[in-house]
């Protein structure tokens, strides 16, 4: 008989890892985040991994936190040989991880021991890293300080955004969650420590966030445009209209004083810290996504005004 495995995740990033265990393993139970409300209705809506348990008709749970009395008791009555996490949301409590005899399994989206944390994907961007990977790693206590059991790596290219790496991640991570698990629970696989002197950290990343700062340099920029898309956004406000940008390149050079705007290559470009950000991709508030080449030949009074520093 395969082990049997409880599963805790929330969000998109966490579907190819709840699939895939359902193929291979006794899932037992799925525990994730309660329902939230969500889009301009505000209506209450259930976490993705949520959806997809009920289709494959495995038990779900939605504690608003692990310490209640009745989520103890119902994994305690699923008696897991392993808990498998990714992106769950929240810390989980000692006698949680002591409960299933071969612990917390943890699908982690960075190369531990860089990037512990909750939003490694978007940390290595902003640095400029140029790979990152996932870690099959050991839960105990510590943020993301548990042994590893196993890593892969892939690159980072000029053109990764959070999310086109998070999809990217999320299917390494299912797959080489079930290359490793089954060597794991034989004892095939002996956890092996993080170096602690290496480790770096990517903290929760709040929706402000985003806004951009046009005192640094156009590199930089780009770099958090591309970290910061889909969520939050990187923006800034033109003519008190929220402007959010999706793809955008460096020039370097002096042009003129940081937030001036202008033109390059008959595309909307501000002058920054250090170059000039060219604004490729765009969108303004309540308006559909559009080039910037487009977005030029209406936008009247570009070149008029500073950029809003609201």
């Amino acid at each position: 008989m395969s082990a049997s495995v409880v599963f805790m995740g929330s969000p998109d990033f966490a579907l190819p890892t709840l699939q895939a265990l359902a193929q291979a393993f006794n899932m037992v139970g799925v525990v994730t985040q309660p329902d939230r409300p969500a889009g301009r209705g505000r209506r209450l809506t259930p976490p993705p991994v949520k959806t997809l348990a009920d289709s494959l008709g495995i038990p779900v749970i939605q504690p608003r936190r692990l310490k209640e009395p009745q989520a103890l008791d119902q994994l305690l009555s699923w008696k897991p040989d392993v808990v498998v996490v990714a992106a769950f949301g929240q810390i989980l409590p000692q006698n949680v991880l002591d409960l299933p005899p071969f612990g917390c399994v943890n699908v982690h989206a960075s190369l531990l021991p860089r990037w512990r944390g909750a939003a490694p994907i978007q940390a290595a961007i902003l640095a400029g890293d140029d790979h990152t990977g996932i870690t099959i790693m050991c839960m105990d206590a510590g943020l993301d300080t548990g042994p590893i059991l196993s890593q892969n790596s892939t690159a980072i290219s000029a053109a990764d955004t959070a999310g086109s790496l998070s999809d990217r991640l999320a299917e390494m991570g299912s797959r080489l969650l079930i290359e490793t698990l089954p060597s794991y629970l034989a004892g095939e696989i002996i956890p092996q420590a993080q170096e602690q002197a290496l480790a770096t950290y990517a903290p929760k990343i709040e929706k402000s966030a985003g806004e951009l700062d046009f005192t640094q340099s156009a590199a930089k920029l780009t770099l958090a445009v591309r970290a910061y898309n889909p969520w939050p956004g990187a923006y800034f406000y033109w003519n008190q209209q929220r402007m959010i940008l999706f793809a955008a390149h460096a020039v370097s050079g002096d042009f003129g004083p940081a937030g001036a705007r202008t033109t390059y290559d008959n595309f909307p470009a501000i002058v920054t810290g250090d170059g000039l950000l060219v604004l490729d991709l765009l969108q303004l508030a309540g308006k559909p996504k559009m080039f910037g080449d487009v977005f030029l030949r209406g936008a009247r009074r570009w070149h008029s005004d500073p950029v809003d520093s609201v």
